[in-house]
């Protein structure tokens, strides 16, 4: 692993943490796509959390789409979204003294969607979250054999549980941010219509639906790094103004 990453355990599950040199200010969630990578391997990611001063934490949760559901490759009794919650948060503040709203939430593709519909469910909590490539509209991955399937028992209930659909009008994240490659087929019109539908309500955002980098890979990833971290600086620095 680059410098500054451990492989630690928290609440009974793995998680890769980055320590940034001296004492971090803020924390960064982060929730890993379907390929289960985190960013710990990752120097584009790793050099803007050390330059940040960003604690980032990278729980490990199996194909379990982040949901507050029982899943089979994760937990038999805790759900992904309650380990965050009870778990993950806590360790920003006995590891650092990091509370909320000094933690961000991002993530890529799986942990894209994740991230956004844990900070529309819990926008005081999350006020600030970036999307990579998120897979919002994943209920259409339903039926086709995946972990997905033992999820959710049909389609429609994958689908009103996606992020899009716990978006609420005066309740929501501060600071939100997110994007897609026009080239990435499987995923670009989802995150087109969560922007139409924000958008619809008023609700502020930045998104970038637009910028090319090579579709749903890791050269996408890492080519918006500067902007998804930036944004989630830039938004706890604001967080934190507010505090005082």
């Amino acid at each position: 692993m680059i410098g500054g990453w451990t492989r630690e355990q928290i609440g009974g599950h793995p998680a890769d943490v980055f320590r940034p040199p001296g004492r971090p200010r803020f924390g960064v969630l982060f929730l890993h796509p379907v390929g289960l990578e985190t960013l710990a391997g990752d120097a584009a990611y790793s050099a803007l959390f050390a330059t940040n001063g960003l604690a980032c934490v990278c729980p490990l949760a199996g194909a379990s789409w982040w949901a507050d559901k029982i899943s089979p490759v994760f937990d038999p009794a805790v759900t992904p979204e309650r380990h965050l919650l009870a778990n993950v948060v806590p360790y920003f503040a006995s590891e650092w003294g990091l509370r909320p709203p000094a933690i961000a939430l991002l993530g890529i593709s799986m942990g894209g969607q994740g991230a956004l519909r844990l900070a529309f469910k819990h926008p005081a909590t999350f006020p600030v979250v970036a999307g990579v490539a998120s897979a919002v509209d994943y209920h259409d991955w339903y039926g086709r054999g995946t972990p997905l399937d033992d999820l959710y028992d049909s389609k429609e209930q994958a689908r009103q549980d996606t992020a899009t659909l716990h978006v609420h009008p005066s309740h929501h994240p501060a600071h939100l941010f997110f994007c897609v490659d026009p080239l990435d087929r499987e995923w670009w019109r989802g995150n087109d219509r969560l922007h139409e539908k924000l958008a619809a309500l008023g609700v502020e955002h930045q998104c970038d639906l637009a910028t090319r980098a090579g579709g749903h890979s890791w050269a996408y990833f890492d080519a918006m790094a500067g902007r998804a971290i930036t944004h989630l600086a830039s938004g706890l620095e604001q967080q934190a103004r507010r505090l005082l």
